[in-house]
């Protein structure tokens, strides 16, 4: 694929989900994404308002994680969780899909949990397109399982599927990307996130099949020497 690093930043999702960030790290994460025009900063939903009004004069959008980072939370919790990020300024929510639910073989329980939260979008009185990215936790499943929740969160009405919460054993694989990628086709985005640290690990994730990079470390990305 060519692609320099500088051309990647709109397919960065500029993350800070550690549990001791503070404002002042929020805030730099915002410059930050403001500087380099990345497609969104990913925040802990405390944070959402901050982050709103810090980038409302940006293309930047703000994204927050839903039922993170376990996927055990009720669907009615998750459903709330929607409505109050939206309200709060987030137009991209990264879910976590009910994961001890499906390794558990109840596929439809999963499914609804997934089709409630994209409802939840719609019942939140913005109207603009709300993006809904389903983490699946890659780590966690076989070759099968992998293309079973990528097709459940498809038929489920999600925008796109994620590998990782970055909290789990390991991180994206080009395996799991390229798996995810032939699983939705085109017509839904793949996000690669969990231990990509340079362009070289975005730019294997790409060729993968994704397009869309969940990282801490997009200034480091798109800020690389081409010749190096």
């Amino acid at each position: 694929m060519a692609i320099k690093p500088k051309d990647m930043a709109k397919m960065i999702d500029h993350t800070l989900l550690k549990p001791q960030s503070t404002v002042e790290d929020v805030k730099k994460l915002c410059q930050e994404a403001h500087e380099h025009e990345f497609a969104s900063v990913c925040v802990l939903p405390v944070y959402v308002p901050f982050a709103s009004r810090r980038l409302e004069d940006s293309s930047v959008k703000v994204c927050t994680v839903i039922g993170f980072p376990l996927g055990g939370h009720t669907t009615e919790t998750k459903s709330f969780e929607v409505r109050n990020a939206i309200k709060n300024g987030a137009r991209e929510l990264d879910m976590v899909m009910n994961i001890s639910a499906f390794k558990s073989g109840s596929y439809d329980l999963v499914e609804s949990d997934i089709k409630s939260v994209v409802e939840a979008t719609n019942t939140a009185g913005v109207t603009s397109d709300i993006i809904v990215k389903v983490i699946i936790e890659a780590c966690y499943l076989d070759e099968e399982e992998i293309e079973k929740a990528s097709q459940i969160a498809k038929d489920a009405g999600a925008d796109f599927i994620k590998t990782s919460t970055g909290f789990g054993d390991s991180g994206a694989t080009p395996e799991a990307v390229s798996i995810m990628r032939k699983t939705v086709g085109r017509d839904l985005g793949v996000k690669a996130a969990g231990g990509i640290r340079d362009f070289s690990d975005a730019l294997e994730m790409l060729d993968a099949g994704a397009n869309r990079i969940g990282t801490s470390s997009g200034v480091n990305i798109v800020s690389e020497d081409e010749e190096d």
